[in-house]
């Protein structure tokens, strides 16, 4: 995208993200013009409730879910809003526009499908301030994946390196999903590259929920006990999507655990986890020229074995992406605000180089509180 920008005055936005970890609601704010970011505000995490957790994962792989899920996860992230409000009352009064991305339940972009669940209009009603859903379909309708649209601001991020970063830069956000952001150089304009590369945590999280009482494998530990079963390994990586060139995305379905379940625990911990960091490093022959580090964001960076594994395959610099003073549990919420701001202004959310779409398209539906 090189056409210039016109001038805008920042706003205040709050983004919502419900990732496909199905941990809880990041909420964001940041002040924005849409090309740029001039300051941060507050971040916070609100965990789902059982009951709304488990409507959610029912929901999963849905066309038509019912409708009492959208009105549940929709009053949540209200409920998230409120909160992070009221801790913080010097931004009531700021905050215009919230970013609303909603909980994927089904992604399948080769059948022209995309749905995220969240109500627009009844979270502007009950919040009182404007709201952006409904990013990803106008994405789909053009001939893109939908998917990954965090790029554009991981852009912006990266021009407040300036000079301290060397060459390409990648940014890896491993979530429920992983995948890749290539940015050709903190100060460079070019367009960047990005698609999901395989699994993140989902896998071993679903793993670990199944055969023990944790939730997560928390910190690593479980994996770090494990040996990774080569065959078993091999059998996970014949996959032809690893193959594929960009663009491309995934949904949280197409991958499953059924590979690892004659493992142990641990074991299986072992190979998912490295299952996971195999695909990143392989997929990185796609992009146009090897990055020179690797910037991390999402709850994978927090995994030892993770972020090991992934030093030892790629060779490079793989660090959380609070070395550069960023917040790794904010990320994905700032995206979605600086999106909205985006999706406000006319401005588009996706190029073809993040996913396929032929031209650069903006998106996104606006609701207004009164």
């Amino acid at each position: 995208m090189s056409a210039s920008i016109p001038d805008f005055e920042p706003v205040w936005a709050l983004g919502l993200m419900s990732g496909t970890s199905m941990d809880g609601i990041d909420a964001a704010l940041i002040e924005t013009d849409g090309a740029r970011i001039t300051a941060f505000g507050p971040a916070a995490t609100t965990p789902y409730a059982d009951d709304v957790r488990d409507a959610i994962r029912s929901a999963l792989g849905q066309a038509s879910p019912d409708p009492s899920v959208a009105r549940a996860l929709t009053d949540a992230h209200a409920d998230c809003i409120t909160a992070i409000l009221s801790q913080n009352p010097e931004y009531k009064e700021k905050v215009s526009l919230v970013g609303l991305h909603g909980h994927t339940v089904l992604h399948s972009p080769a059948e022209g499908m995309t749905l995220q669940i969240g109500d627009g209009a009844r979270l502007a009603s009950l919040t009182g301030i404007d709201v952006i859903s409904d990013f990803r379909s106008a994405d789909v309708a053009g001939g893109g994946q939908g998917a990954p649209l965090a790029p554009l601001y991981h852009r912006a991020l990266c021009s407040s390196l300036g000079g301290g970063s060397n060459g390409p830069v990648v940014v890896l956000n491993i979530g429920g999903i992983s995948n890749v952001t290539w940015i050709a150089g903190a100060d460079a304009d070019a367009d960047p590259v990005a698609f999901d590369t395989g699994p993140g945590n989902a896998l071993m999280d679903d793993w670990v929920a199944g055969t023990t009482d944790l939730t997560c494998d928390l910190d690593g530990q479980v994996s770090a006990r494990g040996r990774v079963d080569s065959t078993t390994l091999s059998r996970l990586l014949d996959n032809p999507y690893f193959d594929a060139p960009p663009p491309k995305s995934l949904d949280r379905l197409d991958f499953s655990i059924d590979a690892v379940r004659h493992l142990s625990t641990e074991d299986g911990a072992a190979t998912l986890a490295r299952f996971t960091c195999e695909t990143i490093a392989s997929n990185l022959r796609h992009l146009p020229a090897p990055p020179s580090r690797i910037l991390v964001t999402g709850g994978g960076r927090r995994n030892p074995t993770l972020m090991a594994g992934l030093s030892e395959l790629t060779g490079l610099a793989v660090e959380p992406v609070e070395a550069v003073g960023w917040d790794g549990d904010a990320i994905e919420a700032q995206a979605f605000a600086f999106l909205a701001v985006r999706s406000l202004r006319g401005l588009p959310l996706s190029v073809p180089s993040t996913t396929g779409v032929p031209i650069p398209t903006t998106g996104g539906q606006l609701h207004h509180a009164a």
